[in-house]
């Protein structure tokens, strides 16, 4: 289951009930390259940190939001020295920072991402949701030059590591950016857009108190739909047994999809650490693939 900007109140600590007043106004601007402020605490994350997120689509009168379980925690930003210098020289170019609603990883409902402006020209749009530490998005920038790929990461070092590996590679045909992929599947791309999703290896939450954190529900699912186009993939990946259950059902029951639930390894998919690591602990790779219908 991320850039530097303006911050806003941070609803890492809501429960679902809770609501938060919006933050201070943010630009207008698709990108900035300010330095992120300080986390709030350095200490480590509690198991309840991160379990919701406020929710710019359902605004209270009072000018509040409420707030809604999302599938990640919220951890320190803070860069390595080297990963900083990369930060600096290749986010302006690299990281579209769009405008804020509330949440660090928000994004003003109002904003609708510009895929022709942000890379320079029009084409195939692919979109990785969870990119990590880009180990999947520099590989294939390398392999579809062609190919505009948009990486979608939470994690600020995630991000950073990203920007090393396109610096390595010299691609210049993807963009990154720090925000919830429900939001930005919600509202920030437009519909009918993506030609490809991904998402490889998802957080599984494997602990039955944490499973509603999953990404892959049928609310996802419907906002994968809305954001490709018709005959747009949606290909994932998993090592966990359970999460694969899930996402099968999930997708079996979607009437947007036309899927396949013994997928073939999809080939264009390198072997990433997450999938070293559970190859190394004796678990299954599940490759699921769903067309979007006409």
């Amino acid at each position: 289951m991320t850039s530097p900007r303006p911050l806003a109140d941070d609803a890492a600590a809501a429960h679902d009930d809770a609501a938060l007043s919006p933050g201070a106004d943010v630009p207008d601007v698709a990108r900035t390259c300010a330095p992120e402020e300080a986390p709030r605490s350095a200490a480590a994350p509690s198991e309840h940190d991160g379990e919701t997120e406020v929710d710019p689509e359902h605004q209270m009168p009072s000018g509040r939001y409420r707030a809604r379980t999302v599938s990640f925690v919220q951890r320190s930003g803070r860069l390595k020295d080297r990963q900083q210098r990369t930060w600096d020289e290749l986010a302006p170019r690299f990281v579209v920072e769009p405008p804020r609603a509330v949440g660090r990883t928000s994004v003003d409902p109002d904003f609708v991402l510009d895929p022709e402006a942000v890379f320079g020209r029009t084409g195939r749009l692919v979109v990785e949701v969870g990119s990590g530490q880009g180990e999947a998005v520099a590989h294939a920038a390398v392999e579809s030059p062609e190919t505009s790929f948009l990486a979608v990461e939470v994690y600020r070092p995630g991000v950073a590591q990203t920007l090393q590996r396109l610096r390595t590679t010299g691609s210049t045909n993807v963009r990154l950016m720090q925000v919830d992929a429900a939001v930005l599947l919600g509202s920030t791309i437009a519909p009918e857009s993506v030609d490809e999703l991904w998402l490889f290896f998802p957080d599984p939450w494997h602990k039955a108190k944490h499973t509603k954190r999953r990404l892959v529900t049928p609310g996802f699912a419907d906002l994968v739909a809305r954001a490709l186009r018709p005959g747009g993939v949606w290909r994932l990946a998993t090592d966990w047994a359970d999460y694969a259950r899930q996402m099968r059902e999930v997708l079996g029951a979607s009437e947007h999809f036309d899927v396949d639930l013994e997928a073939p390894r999809f080939a264009g998919r390198p072997v990433t650490s997450f999938e070293r690591k559970g190859t190394e602990k004796g678990r299954e790779i599940v490759d699921i693939t769903a067309v979007r219908r006409g």
